[in-house]
This record gives structure tokens, sequence and C-alpha cells, in this order.
């Protein structure tokens, strides 16, 4: 069963219920569900290949639904397996962390990679601007500066990010092959997260800080050669319009 399909039903018809939404597929234990809360407007483009801006983010949607659902059963084994760890309290200097210096870090987001999103929900309100758009407040403030907005679409309330300011990122992707760049960067998590799932089943780690560790190296691994593609093909596109039909 692939993770991104799901037959769970949201209410997302105002601002507020997207938010309980989002709260509720984290408690319900389904983060595969979580992308399909998040809107980026696709222009009106078909690359050479025939294929659409709006399918290619479709697919890397996709794959982030997938990645977020491998995540999750790591997750929960990772706490299966070690909750007597995960109780200890440690001082860093009893921690072991990994050569790259990112135990703690890594520990944190392998175990409870979506927490953050339940705890931040009594903080976060949303106001709507009657305009098909609304603000979303943390702490009554501008959440990242206002970076992050909901906005209205055809099926409810969405997160979106404001598309004049992202398009003109130097990182953003503009061509098919950066946006399949990204969708093989997701991938690549997941099957690191795969092939760490299958270590864990044998039983290959004594401790919490043997696990993370391995799985710190196989992620960061995967996201660094992935990282040094993207960064190679954005060089060479910028000498070059986006091959696209409008």
């Amino acid at each position: 069963m692939l993770g991104g399909c799901s037959a769970e039903e949201y209410d997302t018809a105002t601002p507020t219920a997207l938010l309980d939404s989002i709260q509720k597929a984290v408690r319900d234990g389904r983060p595969e569900d979580l992308p399909q809360f998040i809107e980026i407007a696709a222009r009106d483009i078909e690359f050479d290949d025939g294929v659409t801006e709006a399918s290619a983010i479709g697919n890397v949607k996709v794959k982030l639904s997938d990645m977020l659902f491998q995540l999750g059963r790591v997750s929960r084994k990772l706490k299966e397996r070690f909750a007597k760890d995960l109780t200890k309290t440690q001082t860093e200097a009893e921690r072991i962390s990994d050569r790259f210096g990112f135990g703690p870090m890594v520990e944190k987001a392998v175990t409870d990679p979506f927490r953050v999103l339940d705890e931040s929900r009594d903080k976060l309100t949303a106001e709507d601007l009657g305009d098909g758009t609304a603000v979303l407040l943390y702490e009554d403030l501008p959440f990242a500066g206002g970076f992050v907005a909901l906005t209205e679409t055809g099926d409810g309330w969405r997160v979106t990010v404001p598309i004049e300011l992202v398009q003109s990122n130097e990182y953003w992707p503009q061509t098919r092959h950066e946006w399949a760049v990204l969708a093989s960067l997701l991938l690549g998590v997941e099957n690191s997260l795969s092939m760490f799932e299958s270590e864990l089943d044998a039983e290959n780690f004594k401790t919490l800080d043997q696990a993370t560790e391995r799985v710190g190296r196989l992620l960061g691994e995967s996201v660094v050669v992935q990282s040094v593609i993207y960064a190679s093909m954005k060089g060479k596109s910028d000498a070059a319009a986006p091959a696209a039909k409008p």
C-alpha cells in the first residue's frame, strides 16, 4: 500500500478547520496525509516532455507523502524498541553523538518528528482576510514573518507560500528536471529510512544512540548526494531559460 494513498476525509472548509485537520492527521498517526494540506501554485506551462508544472508538483507531493509515511513507521518502531532510552535523562557528555555531531538533533527528528505540529496547534490561529486568503498567526504574530499563509481552493483551505516570492528565489525549481530531482531526493530519503527499518527489524542496534547514529548517516549521505546534483543543475540552468511552453 502506498503511503500517499488515503481514504481519510478532513474538514478544511475554513482556515480554523484546516489547522484542526492538520493536528488530527498527526494525532491519528497519518503523517502521509499532511501533503494534501499544501497548495503550491503552478505556472500554466508544459515542459518539453509534455509534463505540466502542475503534474511535476503533484509528483513531488506524492513522494513527500510516501516519505512521511515511512518516517512515521520508523518513528513508531524506534519509540517501541527504545522506550526506556527515551525516558532517560542524559548529559551532553554522556550522550553518544554521531560523527557529524548531529546525534541529539537526529534523535528528535526520527523519534518524534511530528510532535511540533501537534503542540503548536494551541498557539496557531488564522485571520480570514475575506478575499480567499488568511494570515497564519503564531501567538498573535505572523507565522514565519508572513511567509507562510493560507489560501482557499476548490477543495478547501490549504497552507501555501507567496508564489511571487519563491519564484524569484534562485533555488526554487523552474524546470521539469529540477522538480524531478526534488522528487528523487524525497525518494532517496524514503529508501534510506526503509534500509534503516530493515536493520532495526534485524535488531542490529543495542541502544538508541547507535540507531540514531546509523539513520543520521544514511539520511545525511542521501541528502548530500541529491543536493549536489540539484545545485549543479541549478548552476547550469542559470545560463538558460527553462524549457517550457505556455
